[in-house]
C-alpha cells in the first residue's frame, strides 16, 4: 500500500478542492470522504444518498464503496474541463 505524503490531509480533513482534484486524477474514489466532500455533503448525507440510490456511479466491493469519477465529474459539471 502506498504511503501518504508527509503533510497530506487526513480524509476527515479533506477540502472540497482536494476531493475535486482526486476525481480528476482517478477512475474511482471512495464514497467518503472524496465523493461526499466534492458534493458538499456531510458523511451521513453521503451514505444516505448511496443507500437510497441517489449516487449513480456507486461501485460496491465487499465492504468498500467507491464512486466512478466519470459520474462525479458529470454531476459537478467538470466534464468539459481539462485537468491542470
Amino acid at each position: 500500500m502506498a504511503r501518504k505524503p508527509r503533510g497530506a490531509a487526513k480524509p476527515s480533513e479533506m477540502t472540497t478542492e482536494e476531493a475535486v482534484r482526486m476525481c480528476r486524477e482517478h477512475v474511482t474514489v471512495p464514497l467518503w470522504p472524496h465523493t461526499g466532500k466534492a458534493l458538499g455533503w456531510s458523511r451521513d448525507k453521503t451514505y444516505t444518498a448511496a443507500r437510497d440510490g441517489e449516487i449513480g456511479g456507486l461501485i460496491e466491493m465487499g465492504g468498500s464503496k467507491r464512486v466512478a469519477t466519470a459520474w462525479l465529474r458529470r454531476v459537478l459539471g467538470l466534464d468539459g474541463q481539462v485537468a491542470a
